[in-house]
């Protein structure tokens, strides 16, 4: 006998459908095995595809997050959007997701589907800096970063490189090839000032060439733009990224705190719900 799972395809970090970065969202998956959503995620070819099971430890609800390629601990743009399927589904406008780098609270705004809105506090990262600078400045085809390389993690890792201006990272031609061979990194390419940035992500080791929005870079932005003078801590930053893969996307960021201690993480956008469906596995 077939069973059947229903999904939900949100647009992630938008309020505009056909924008932002695409999620799947199983709401009651929780007899799936591991292989299985692994190859599910494989299906939809999406950024992530997120899996919905039951708590474990008190939260409302326990999430797997699954690229094409792999299992990812967090990740910002599916905790956002599951929350908000989770929240419309129980009622709540206070969420808390188990995921694997701990739980993670979204509190919601108010609901107005398909769009709906709100902020996640993340894991606060650690970072140092990054030992292959060398290798990933030439993957990526420029000569330094303004900033010191560093990586930041936070469940994923992601590596913060910053460009002259707004048009060196839309001019970006990384190769893919040599990225790739750095391993299950994300390489956060960002310029701006004050409280707007461009950014772009790249992340094939994880299965994902470029991403059309990163919320797990973008808390680590936050941070890094802080520790090193670029903004002030407790300031809120917007974000965007994903035109030049024809997804434009908008992300908000902020982080309290000081350079020696980081108090508190968070990012915020909104999502668009665009579609429900089901998948029939035999």
């Amino acid at each position: 006998m077939s069973s059947s799972y229903r999904y939900v395809l949100l647009d992630v970090f938008t309020d505009t459908a056909l924008e932002g970065n695409q999620l799947a969202v199983f709401p009651e998956a929780p007899e799936l095995a591991a292989g299985e959503m692994q190859r599910l995620a494989r299906e939809l070819n999406l950024s992530e595809t997120v899996f919905v099971r039951p708590p474990q430890q008190g939260g409302d609800a326990h999430v797997r997050i699954f690229t094409p390629a792999a299992e990812l601990p967090f990740a910002g743009h599916p905790v956002l959007g599951s929350a908000i399927v989770v929240g419309g589904e129980l009622g709540l406008e206070q969420v808390t997701l188990e995921t694997g780098a701990g739980p993670v609270p979204v509190a919601l705004n108010a609901r107005s589907e398909p769009v709906s809105s709100g902020w996640m506090r993340q894991p606060i990262p650690t970072w140092g800096p990054y030992e292959r600078e060398a290798e990933l400045l030439a993957a990526l085809g420029v000569e330094r970063s303004r900033l010191p390389v560093e990586a930041y993690v936070n469940g994923p890792t992601h590596v913060s490189v910053e460009l002259a201006d707004e048009d060196a990272v839309v001019a970006l031609t990384p190769d893919t090839r040599a990225l790739n061979a750095l391993g299950e990194v994300g390489v956060s390419c960002f310029a701006g000032s004050g409280g707007h940035w461009k950014t772009r992500v790249f992340a094939p080791g994880l299965g994902v060439a470029e991403d059309p929005a990163t919320g797990s870079a973008a808390g680590p932005l936050a941070v890094h733009l802080a520790r090193h003078g670029r903004i002030g801590f407790g300031e809120e930053i917007e974000i965007r990224q994903g035109a030049e893969v024809g997804r434009p996307s908008r992300l908000l960021a902020r982080t309290a705190g000081s350079g020696d201690a980081i108090e508190r993480v968070e990012v915020g956008g909104s999502a668009v719900i665009v579609a429900r469906g089901e998948f029939l596995l035999g």
